[in-house]
């Protein structure tokens, strides 16, 4: 599943001086009643639910309950909740980018999870902090996910491959013709671009005395940022990126061009290893390269989690099973089905998991990996930044002017819609 990332901060209150928690229903001692014959309805990615099959069947015997899992894009899901929970029709259990995590709280969508330390400790840190919202949990983290690097082994050898991205831009100099190309990358866009941005030193936020995200220092039009970006803008002005890989059409470009054997190399996820392997591409997966100043080149830890809603019913029934769903045993299994890697601890040493190529890459490239912010304020940088990036692809503005007027507009923004939040 590719990762998604603008989303609308709609307030389900009508005044912010409301308390949050009057967003979402409250329920009382008095109103919780036995959980025996209940149905649990949870709202599970686009075909991943044959990843917890098992463990719900268990779940259910387990609990004497029904549980009715729906499929649904799993980035869409919170748009969807804010319909369907006030309605009466929405899950108990959902499914979402740790990126949205901020928004929802803030929101009052999501309830707060009473999950005991020891269970805490089961997952990464980066995975379980992007459930963390004030150092109060809000979800548990079931799969990750970074960029990595797709070659064609028919068009280049894991020998041959170049160690650093300029490295690359040589490479792709020397092959790129117009109509076959060496590197590829979707670099008009922050998720991708940071990449090289945040190597040479930019950020999105920096970080408040307790390490939490701090908004009113941005970091995307910075040195380091702006560095980055003028390594990027040489890969489209020299012809070395197609003219079609800039865009919202962009991403469809990139991975037919891989699939047809037009690419050497690109920068995808995980999210496309059936694809790949659907299309009968012999390909390898591998981390990141390296920039010239020797740092390797970063990415986003994308996180999936089980969440319970705030409109939820039965909603310590719905934390027993996020709690089962995401337990070693279920992990692993899930894994075994959907491929994606999961967010245990342990399981990142598992042979059987790591056996996998895309899991190692996966697991080797979170160790050059930041967590994608998961505060409101995310939702004002990601078109912005966007938005500069493909002028600076297009050659229509210079990398620091554009970056420049990128944090004016998310920092506008970010005082009209979350000054007092």
């Amino acid at each position: 599943m590719k990762m998604i990332k603008k989303y609308a901060g709609v307030m389900l209150c009508a005044a912010v001086s409301l308390s949050l928690a009057a967003c979402g229903p409250q329920e009382s001692s008095s109103e919780k009643t036995s959980s025996k014959g209940s149905e649990l309805v949870v709202w599970e990615d686009k075909e991943k639910s044959i990843g917890i099959k098992d463990a719900v069947a268990e779940f259910e015997k387990e609990h004497d309950v029904k549980v009715k899992v729906v499929e649904k894009p799993y980035a869409q899901q919170i748009e969807d909740l804010r319909m369907d929970g006030p309605a009466g029709t929405g899950p108990d259990v959902l499914t979402m980018p740790g990126d949205q995590i901020g928004t929802a709280v803030t929101e009052g969508l999501i309830k707060e999870l009473n999950v005991e330390k020891d269970v805490q400790s089961l997952y990464t840190d980066a995975s379980i902090q992007s459930q963390m919202v004030d150092q109060k949990l809000y979800g548990l983290p079931k799969a990750v996910e970074t960029t990595v690097l797709f070659y064609n082994k028919d068009l280049i050898s894991k020998d041959e491959l170049p160690q650093t991205l300029e490295e690359w831009y040589d490479y792709s100099k020397k092959t790129a013709d117009g109509s076959k190309f060496g590197f590829l990358a979707l670099f008009d866009q922050i998720y991708y671009a940071q990449s090289v941005m945040g190597g040479y030193g930019g950020y999105i936020f920096g970080k408040d005395k307790d390490g939490n995200d701090d908004p009113s220092d941005l970091g995307i039009n910075n040195e380091g940022a702006v560095k980055g970006a003028e390594l990027i803008q040489k890969f489209y002005q020299d012809g070395l990126f197609p003219a079609g890989i800039v865009g919202e059409q962009g991403i469809n470009v990139l991975e037919s061009l891989f699939t047809e054997g037009k690419a050497a190399a690109i920068i995808s996820g995980p999210w496309n290893v059936e694809a790949f392997s659907k299309a009968g591409i012999d390909y390898g997966i591998t981390k990141l390269p390296k920039l010239e100043n020797g740092k390797n080149m970063s990415s986003f830890i994308g996180v999936k989690s089980y969440n319970v809603s705030a409109f939820s019913k039965h909603a310590e029934l719905a934390q027993e099973l996020a709690v089962f769903l995401t337990n070693e045993t279920n992990s692993k299994k899930r894994y075994e089905q959907t491929k994606e890697v999961p967010a245990v601890q342990l399981l990142a040493s598992d042979k059987a998991i790591m056996k996998s190529e895309a899991a190692r890459a996966v697991t080797e490239q979170s160790r050059f990996s930041e967590q994608t912010p998961n505060i409101p304020e995310m939702n004002e940088i990601w078109t912005p930044a966007d938005s500069a990036l493909q002028t600076i692809a297009t050659g229509k503005a210079d990398p620091k002017k554009a970056l420049d007027q990128a944090a004016e507009t998310a920092k506008g923004q970010m005082k009209a819609k979350h000054s007092g939040t």
